[in-house]
């Protein structure tokens, strides 16, 4: 299941069960009570709002684990196990891509990087959509992890406005099979 769907469907629930909650207090809300009839409803108030603190506390926790364990950006202070690395420069309004060409199956390092202002580096497959993208920014190189799976040239393009020349800030990758593909 597609993890959008699985978050809406929690978030659906959640919200049934707050308008359970809010219905519920309607209905009870016309009716009299005396002194052990308030004290049970405190009691069972106490702990419904304690269960579902804990239920709630349990969902958040196992949510950020679950969302965060397979966190898609590689650790920047560290060796990565790359088998191609690509040095990206950004500048107005330029991308010095070394080497502009790669191999499809291995891994491949981004390390993206600006000269000057910050920049938005992102790939565009063959077929026009974003394969990656990240920041480019100066004094600060960002890693980025990459498999290519298709030969074909992909299209480089700045993905934040970063003055007049803009827009035909772009370049290329090409992306050949590798050896015995």
């Amino acid at each position: 299941m597609i993890p959008q769907n699985v978050i809406w469907t929690i978030a659906l629930i959640g919200m049934g069960l707050v308008a359970l909650g809010f219905i519920h207090v309607i209905v009870q809300a016309g009716k009299p009570a005396d002194d052990a009839a308030t004290r049970k409803a405190a009691h069972t108030s106490n702990v419904l709002r304690r269960w579902l603190f804990a239920a709630l506390l349990i969902t958040f926790v196992g949510g950020t684990y679950a969302t965060l364990r397979p966190f898609p950006i590689p650790l920047q202070y560290a060796p990565l196990d790359a088998q191609q690395v690509v040095d990206v420069v950004g500048q107005q309004w330029s991308w010095q891509i070394t080497p502009a060409t790669v191999h499809t199956g291995g891994v491949v390092e981004f390390r993206v990087t600006s000269k000057d202002v910050n920049h938005g580096f992102a790939i565009y497959a063959p077929d026009g959509r974003i394969a990656i993208q990240t920041q480019a920014m100066p004094g600060y190189t960002n890693k980025l992890l990459y498999t290519f799976t298709q030969p074909g040239t992909y299209k480089v393009m700045c993905l934040e406005y970063c003055g007049l020349g803009h827009a035909p800030m772009t370049s290329e990758i090409r992306v050949v099979a590798a050896k015995g593909d």
